[in-house]
């Protein structure tokens, strides 16, 4: 079993930034992706950013270089820094872990993007 924890969500700035973070815990090793999705009030889901074991990124086309993915193996954690933050980049953010064939989710945080 496999437990996410997200945190480092808030209300912020048009133009500023935020860095979420993703904390696994549990037995597993190795996994098959990580990322980020999120989803706003009265939208469907999208994922914002994905990293795969070999360090593969992809971003959704609205953030490219706004937000960063990375991860740190020693900490067994998965960050998302996100600069120049725009209103329409509310949304609740949750992180995910695919160690195939199950893919395990945290409980989301809230990023607000208002003046």
């Amino acid at each position: 079993q496999v437990q996410l924890v997200e945190s480092g969500g808030g209300l912020v700035q048009p133009g500023g930034s935020l860095r979420l973070s993703c904390v696994a815990s549990g037995s597993f090793v190795g996994f098959y992706a990580m990322g980020w999705y999120r989803q706003a009030p009265g939208k469907q889901r999208e994922q914002v950013a994905r990293i795969t074991s070999g360090n593969t990124d992809s971003y959704l086309s609205s953030v490219k270089g706004r937000f960063s993915i990375s991860r740190d193996n020693a900490k067994n954690t998965m960050y998302l820094q996100m600069d120049s933050l725009k209103p329409e980049d509310t949304a609740v953010y949750s992180c995910y872990m695919t160690i195939l064939p199950q893919t395990y989710w945290g409980q989301g945080t809230q990023v607000t993007v208002s003046s």
